[in-house]
């Protein structure tokens, strides 16, 4: 690769050849040149995160008033979508990862000088800003995959409002992969301030038809220990059934199955691998080792090119990742989400039925690459009867961390922050009184200089003053030891804070 080529604008028509965000391309560019904001509204699969970044760092090359080497930073709500994200950019762009595109997550780096989009997890990208809400050598910032409203995100929608109101001249885009464009575009207008709502750049669905069947377990989704066992042996059931034959007619047909948990998956994997022969059983979700998330997302082996695969994944494969190959989608209608644990003050998951747009999302995973099939383990009424949309994180899970963000940031209590919704006044205010008796903040609810040393740590603030006190006390690694044993979750394999059946 040539230093010209390497210095060079991204080749989007290269980049998107066969992505249909290309046609939304110019669009994007009159609504940053003009606004310098944009909401952009576009399902998985249609290429969004592999051409914004790019043509927002083409058009920053191109601004006559700006550093020619300003960095675009793209946020991805998961580790392995940052990785993922970013190296497919690099195999596009063919300048090979941690050149022109790279990524930083927690404990990983793969970056270099010449790097101009930078893959993030929210939380890096908040902990940058505490440190530096100038963003220097930042010319944009991209939030991917908004419409997942996990708190993070929220916070970083808020504090990057006023960024942009300190630095006009730097791009903020917003991107959804649902029909919510409306509401993110009128508040990031508002918190940027505007005086009206930024474009909203749009991209239709490029799916082909899918065939959606309904396979309804005999008993409960859900008993007291959790997702049942009889119903992860049913999902398992339908996956090797409509695999084999789906397969019958298409033989390159991978498929793609949705568990709620890691636990649920690890039990799904293995009862599938009983079911099936000759066929990858791939696991797929955050807990992971790095390899074995790449190689779930990397698409089949070079050595086995016609051996047909089975992934079964969490929640992360809905859109903020893309699996090649999937024409099959089975799912058990199941999600996470978080929820406040009262017995120990901090936030834990619960299992839901799956909102209908995270429904629908996953049945989009088997229309990418041809007509597809999808196999919902449970009935209509079901999904009838489901919440159109996920819960917001900030709605029911702990404040502490994000109160202690906001105190640090000079937004007590969020004052003057324009976030996606308010965050509700009474778990706020629990979280103000838990910051107060950490000496996290003082009488005004700005953050105090020992509350900046905790927000430092990458813990929940009772955990963080918990590793400082206890370091000097015992030292760090036996405060370190007791942290973790005290965060573990003792219940059984699966179970949750509630059940939700």
């Amino acid at each position: 690769m040539s230093s010209r080529t390497q210095s060079g604008p991204f080749d989007l028509d290269r980049l998107g050849a066969g992505l249909v965000f290309s046609d939304s391309l110019p669009d994007l560019r009159r609504a940053l040149d003009s606004e310098r904001l944009a909401v952009v509204q576009a399902p998985p699969g249609t290429g969004k995160t592999t051409l914004v970044p790019p043509a927002a760092a083409n058009l920053l090359v191109q601004q006559k008033d700006l550093m020619d080497r300003q960095k675009v930073i793209v946020t991805q709500p998961r580790r392995v979508a940052a990785r993922a994200a970013a190296r497919r950019l690099a195999a596009l762009d063919g300048t090979g990862l941690g050149n022109r595109s790279g990524y930083v997550v927690r404990g990983e780096r793969r970056t270099g000088a010449e790097t101009l989009v930078e893959f993030v997890t929210p939380g890096v990208l908040v902990n940058r800003l505490l440190s530096d809400p100038g963003l220097d050598g930042i010319g944009a910032v991209i939030l991917d995959e908004v419409h997942e409203r996990d708190l993070e995100t929220d916070l970083l929608f808020g504090m990057l409002g006023e960024v942009a109101q300190l630095r006009p001249e730097l791009l903020l885009v917003a991107m959804s992969a649902t029909l919510d464009a409306a509401q993110f575009a009128a508040r990031l207008g508002e918190g940027a301030g505007r005086s009206g709502p930024a474009p909203v750049v749009d991209c239709p669905a490029a799916l082909f038809p899918v065939d959606i069947r309904y396979r309804p377990a005999t008993g409960r989704r859900q008993d007291l220990r959790g997702v049942s066992r009889d119903f992860l042996d049913h999902v398992a059931r339908c996956a090797a059934e409509a695999h084999a034959e789906v397969r019958a007619a298409e033989p390159g047909t991978d498929a793609l199955v949705f568990v709620p948990g890691a636990g649920e998956v690890a039990q799904t994997v293995s009862r599938l691998r009983d079911l099936t022969s000759g066929t990858d059983i791939l696991p797929l979700h955050g807990q992971l080792p790095a390899a074995e998330q790449d190689r779930a997302v990397g698409g089949r082996e070079p050595s086995a090119p016609d051996r047909p695969r089975i992934i079964v994944s969490t929640s992360l494969a809905e859109s903020s990742l893309t699996v090649p190959g999937v024409r099959l989608v089975v799912d058990a209608g199941l999600a996470r989400e978080p929820r406040r644990d009262t017995a120990r003050g901090m936030t834990g998951l619960v299992t839901v039925a799956a909102a209908q747009s995270s429904a629908d999302q996953r049945a989009g995973r088997a229309g990418r690459l041809g007509p597809g099939t999808v196999v919902r383990c449970y009935d209509r009424s079901t999904y009838g009867t489901a919440p159109a949309q996920p819960t917001p994180a900030a709605a029911v899970a702990d404040l502490t961390g994000a109160a202690l963000v906001l105190a640090c940031w000079g937004a007590p209590a969020g004052e003057g922050l324009v976030l996606p919704e308010p965050l509700p006044e009474s778990s706020l205010a629990e979280a103000l009184e838990t910051l107060t008796a950490l000496d996290a903040i003082g009488p005004a609810g700005r953050a105090t200089d020992h509350g900046r040393r905790l927000a430092a740590i990458p813990a929940e603030p009772r955990l963080a003053r918990a590793l400082l006190d206890g370091g000097r006390l015992v030292g760090a690694r036996a405060a370190a030891e007791v942290v973790a044993l005290v965060t573990s979750d003792v219940r059984p394999e699966g179970a949750d804070l509630t059940v939700s059946l």
